[in-house]
């Protein structure tokens, strides 16, 4: 018997089998385990933190909310981010008092960073309320401030290449240098986001499958997607994870948009 944690998105649903042995054969065992490198863990770790960070954005976010960014004067330098956090957390102070004149809540995610060359600045992911585009500008009403940049996000690949860019590591030398000006503290929060409370997190439905079953998955190739899906079949991964010795197979179902202006059946 065989775990599949179904985590059920907006419009999708990611498929994760895990299982000892190699597909399905008699007597399977679970293969030999390797330990990972200190680079490795490291990547693996920044992976499962991209994963989820994704998930949470499917989640809680849809295409056109707003992706900020928070930016100060040229020039301005900070050898600690006391101010930068003040800033921010009067910045959003403001913004919760703006959504509940909606009858709305707040939902973020940011990361502190700082650039090449030592600016420090803040990302921000906000769900978008009407007229959010005009008045949110306003308030970032702060000392040394060089005003809002902002654009919609989209929901290509899944919010991907979003989920990258707000767990990135930073590699380049010149933003590592940066780094080292600030003490230990400050450098694990210009490498890290945070969330609301609110958002909603990723739990997996989880079901299991007989041995039989995943067998003609792995063998016949034959997928049954849930009724209103398809399966991606790009998405499809399977192998075996030199790292736990378990065999996996990846993959994910894209619910079935009806054609515009069709309206569902209503009896």
């Amino acid at each position: 018997m065989y775990i599949d944690d179904r985590f059920i998105l907006r419009d999708t649903i990611e498929h994760e089998i895990k299982f000892a042995g190699r597909y399905g054969a008699a007597g399977e065992k679970r293969a030999r385990k390797e330990k990972p490198t200190s680079d490795e863990q490291k990547m693996i770790n920044l992976k499962k933190k991209e994963k989820l960070i994704r998930r949470i954005i499917n989640l809680n976010f849809a295409p056109d909310d707003l992706w900020i960014t928070l930016r100060y004067q040229s020039g301005f330098r900070q050898k600690d981010l006391t101010k930068v956090k003040n800033d921010l957390k009067n910045f959003l102070r403001r913004l919760k008092r703006r959504y509940q004149k909606y009858d709305s809540i707040l939902k973020y995610v940011y990361r502190i960073e700082v650039g090449q060359r030592g600016g420090v600045h803040v990302h921000l992911l906000v769900n978008r309320i009407p007229d959010a585009d005009l008045w949110l500008k306003k308030c970032w009403n702060v000392e040394k401030s060089a005003g809002v940049w902002m654009t919609h996000i989209y929901e290509e690949g899944s919010y991907k290449k979003l989920a990258e860019y707000i767990v990135k590591i930073p590699e380049e030398d010149e933003v590592k240098g940066q780094l080292s000006l600030f003490d230990l503290e400050d450098q694990k929060t210009l490498v890290k986001y945070s969330c609301s409370r609110n958002l909603i997190r990723p739990v997996p439905d989880r079901k299991t499958y007989t041995r039989r079953t995943l067998r003609k998955i792995l063998v016949d190739g034959i997928i049954t997607p849930t009724k209103g899906y398809v399966v991606d079949k790009s998405s499809i991964y399977q192998g075996i994870n030199r790292f736990t010795g378990m065999s996996y197979l990846y993959y994910t179902e894209i619910k079935i948009k009806s054609p515009p202006g069709k309206e569902s059946d209503s009896g």
